[in-house]
């Protein structure tokens, strides 16, 4: 029998801001440093925008042009649809359980925003937005885009109709999801029908957490209620997981990266000298152009 893993700490949302005018989000981390930047390596950052209200607009609200290099974002639509384009001439549209998986690795010019159709009816948003680490050997490779629907995800049925775990990326119980990734990385949806009752196993040096998106999940026993974080401490395997009602968690467990890293505004890098090089290159124009 696998030891039982404890739960390190239950946050809250953090107090909400909004990034550019059409995403209101709390950031879990890194935050305001209550957890640390390495704590969930190669997770860097999590922003997560719950259940919001946008009302019509003929002009979609959302991120202007902003420059990214050394890391992945990894943005998760739970409800609404988002779009984006980039300097590279990349460009679409996720829809609800959808994944945009972009690597900006050397550098791209980005832009993000409420898909102009869904803008014009308004509607509610709700999203989660990562960004992954690259080890220092990845970080000037060429970007790149993965954009995954969540038909494409990996499904495996928890057994008693308990619910499905939808796998964006890594393996649960030999089914794989389809995201590619540099370090080891396992990304799911939990979508929990009322009533479940199982252990999920993680790997005991992979820093893990889990996000309730939808409902209340009692946790080891302790109740998690919706738009809460859980940090778990690296000391076990087992997760004991069971709930009242439906409900949705994301979980996220990965591999650290035992490296330094050096975070500038947009940037992720691994030292200051590389942040220098990358505010160089963005105004030499080697991120290309993108209008903003």
């Amino acid at each position: 029998m696998q030891k039982a893993r404890s739960i390190e700490k239950i946050m809250p949302p953090p107090p909400a801001h909004m990034v550019g005018d059409g995403f209101r989000v709390h950031n879990f981390f890194p935050g305001d440093g209550t957890i640390s930047l390495q704590r969930m390596s190669p997770f860097f950052l999590m922003d997560y925008g719950p259940k919001t209200e946008f009302p019509a607009t003929q002009n979609p609200r959302g991120v202007g042009v902003h420059p990214h290099r050394g890391f992945e974002t990894v943005t998760i639509s739970y409800y609404g649809k988002v779009a984006h384009h980039d300097s590279a001439g990349n460009s679409g549209v996720i829809g609800e359980g959808d994944v945009q998986w972009m690597t900006a690795a050397s550098g791209v010019l980005h832009k993000e925003y409420h898909e102009k159709e869904w803008s014009k009816k308004g509607g509610i948003l709700q999203m989660v937005q990562l960004w992954v680490n690259l080890p220092a050997k990845y970080k000037m490779t060429d970007p790149k885009y993965q954009p995954i629907l969540r038909e494409q995800f990996g499904k495996y049925n928890l057994p008693g109709n308990q619910g499905i775990v939808e796998v964006i990326a890594g393996n649960y119980e030999g089914v794989s999801g389809p995201a590619y990734s540099f370090t080891p990385i396992e990304m799911y949806n939990l979508r929990l029908n009322a009533g479940s009752n199982f252990t999920l196993q993680t790997v005991q040096n992979y820093n893990t957490c889990f996000l309730v998106i939808e409902g209340n999940v009692d946790v080891n026993g302790k109740t998690v209620y919706t738009d809460c974080l859980v940090l778990f401490a690296n000391d076990g395997n087992d997760v004991q997981i069971s709930t009242q009602k439906n409900a949705i968690v994301l979980v996220l467990s990965g591999e650290p990266i035992n490296e330094p890293i050096f975070p500038y505004g947009p940037f992720l890098m691994n030292t200051r000298q590389e942040i220098i090089q990358a505010y160089d290159d963005l105004n030499n124009g080697k991120f290309g152009y993108l209008e903003d």
